[in-house]
């Protein structure tokens, strides 16, 4: 699929722009080496790390590290380095491909590969000189040397340009003196190299630098912290006391550490969700073998219709974020194509690639984040008793989840950014907000059309309900920037409500047009299971935004404004014909259960 700069949606564009199935990406259009990859990766994981999860639940962090250590000398840690300087160079795509399958075992791993791959290295290769990029990233991509990235401080969580750690010249100007103290660093106990922030003088924004790990060079550690989970997940505090660093390890310019911790950040939230997706198939797989084997009152539970239920939310869950992942990962790669071709460095068309689609990253971070605990919840409820035992995977997968709500920002900061971003991208002129939100406003006002479709064609009714619900939060959107102005973001309940109607949408949009795609390329008769899945994943986010559009709306609006806002609502969430989710979910379980294990994709 050839793509140029016209017909790829900017980040934000889906909401008021019309997407073809035949122009997203999804799961079904891996290339052969993709797949080959895939699978290399899903071996090692099956034969290495998902035997050995006991190791990881006993805090065994030498096993951590010698499983980083096997992952580097097949080459899966050097994925986003460029061949240049002894990586793999993969394209975006194919990242995601290894983060999504080489995490999904446990999340001690998970978290060593993905804090080593990503803020620990990208750092380097998209903001490193020449020198720096020779000189580090060769060691960074065989796993001769791990990485770490210094952030977080005591003081500076979300916050995180208010760090108090300083970096001090020297007298002489060769080298810079760090002092401060950095917390919750992952790979801290065997990292060779640190990507550290700090305040220079009393600069407005902190600073980047690349410091080697020299306990005799004024750097200490904490003991490992002990977490809820990922628990072999090397996690220390680490205190720099005059840590000597030479001004040529300055990454990038002064006073710019603040953009290189956004940007790694922006890669961080679509790879976590990558990374929440390999865990939410072997949850859901277990958990389908499991209730095929369970009998109680002489029949397996799997053919109760309670676990069915279970079963067929989580396998909708897990389809959708799929689909969304990959539809935004090939946004991003084809966006990083188009300025490599216009004349972009690597380096400046990943960073503008990736940051054209910080609203997505943020969205996926938070929904399959959120996906994952959820499916983990399941999968402990449908196990029972057993499942509350170390001696089945569902406790350990519940306990390690549960971090991907708070790291790469917390879901709550995520929400508040999406839709924060979105309005400033309308303001810039980089999204039409105007435009669609007036022209909802004047139909708020219009009788309504009574024409309708042919809802016999597939999927038809379905994208209707999803043009509907983006003009729902046009009008909820539009209203709250109109009455707060600028001071918008500092109403965050709005934010919230707002942010969750926007994720709803981006995510069932996406599920649909896998869905549609898929039938159009296999036919309808052989994906009626991911067609079902579709629909109903839109059903619940239809009742969603209804939900939160009317938590907005009647949050800051009254009398005659509220009551027509409310109808609109209404309006714009009314199926024609409501589905019947209870079919739909039968359909996928039976699925699921006769071939027992995920199956869709």
């Amino acid at each position: 699929m050839s793509s140029t700069s016209t017909d790829i949606l900017r980040g934000g564009q889906f909401l008021v722009r019309e997407t073809q199935c035949e122009n997203v990406f999804t799961p079904e259009d891996f290339s052969e080496d993709q797949i080959m990859m895939r699978d290399a990766v899903k071996e090692f994981v099956d034969r290495e790390i998902w035997p050995n999860k006991s190791r990881f639940e006993k805090k065994d962090y030498a096993f951590t590290q010698s499983s980083m250590k096997q992952a580097g000398d097949l080459g899966f840690l050097g994925v986003t380095v460029p061949e240049a300087y002894g990586g793999l160079g993969m394209g975006f795509v194919s990242t995601m491909l290894v983060c999504d399958y080489i995490s999904g075992a446990t999340g001690s791993f998970s978290t060593a590969f993905g804090a080593h791959t990503g803020i620990g290295t990208l750092p380097i290769t998209l903001y490193g000189t020449e020198e720096q990029k020779k000189k580090y990233l060769p060691l960074l991509a065989t796993g001769e040397w791990f990485g770490a990235y210094c952030l977080t401080e005591p003081g500076a969580g979300s916050d995180a340009n208010s760090g108090k750690t300083k970096a001090v010249l020297s007298a002489d100007g060769t080298h810079y003196k760090i002092t401060g103290q950095k917390m919750w660093i992952s790979n801290a106990g065997f990292c060779k190299v640190f990507i550290v922030f700090a305040r220079i003088e009393d600069d407005k924004n902190i600073t980047g630098f690349i410091v080697e790990n020299d306990p005799a060079n004024g750097i200490s550690m904490n003991e490992e912290e002990h977490k809820l989970g990922i628990r072999a997940s090397s996690t220390r505090q680490v205190f720099f006391n005059e840590t000597k660093v030479p001004v040529e390890n300055m990454l990038s310019e002064r006073g710019n550490g603040f953009k290189i911790a956004m940007n790694a950040l922006n890669v961080g939230r679509i790879k976590l969700a990558a990374a929440c997706l390999d865990a939410q198939r072997r949850v859901i797989t277990n958990s389908v073998k499991y209730a095929n084997e369970r009998v109680q009152f002489k029949t397996p539970i799997s053919q109760f219709g309670a676990i069915k239920y279970k079963l067929a939310e989580m396998a909708t869950n897990c389809f959708v974020g799929e689909s969304a992942s990959y539809r935004t990962a090939k946004n991003i790669e084809d966006r990083i194509a188009i300025r490599i071709a216009e004349g972009n460095s690597h380096q400046e068309a990943e960073l503008k690639g990736v940051e054209e689609y910080a609203i997505e990253c943020s969205i996926l971070k938070v929904a399959v984040s959120e996906d994952i605990q959820n499916c983990a919840d399941e999968g402990i409820q449908i196990f029972g008793g057993m499942g509350f035992s170390e001696d089945t995977p569902m406790e350990a997968a519940w306990r390690d989840a549960r971090i991907a709500r708070i790291y790469e920002g917390t879901n709550e900061i995520n929400r508040m950014l999406s839709v924060g971003m979105l309005i400033k991208k309308g303001m810039r002129g980089h999204v039409d907000l105007l435009g669609p939100a007036t022209a909802v406003a004047n139909e708020l006002t219009s009788v309504p059309s009574f024409d309708r479709p042919d809802y016999s064609i597939l999927f038809t009714e379905e994208k209707e309900m999803v043009a509907k619900l983006k003009k729902a939060l046009l009008m909820v959107a539009g209203s709250a920037v109109q009455k707060f102005g600028a001071d918008f973001e500092s109403h965050q309940q709005i934010l919230l409500s707002t942010s969750d109607m926007l994720i709803e949408i981006y995510m069932a949009e996406s599920g649909i047009l896998r869905a549609e795609k898929l039938s159009k390329t296999k036919g309808e008769a052989f994906v009626q299971e991911q067609i079902s899945l579709a629909k109903l994943y839109l059903y619940h986010a239809v009742d969603l935004v209804s939900s939160k559009g009317k938590e907005a709306i009647v949050s800051f609006t009254s009398g005659d404004e509220q009551r027509m806002m409310l109808t609109g609502l209404k309006r714009f969430t009314k199926y024609v014909n409501e589905p019947n989710v209870a079919d739909l979910r039968i359909q996928i379980a039976d699925k699921l259960i006769a071939e027992n294990a995920y199956c869709f994709s």
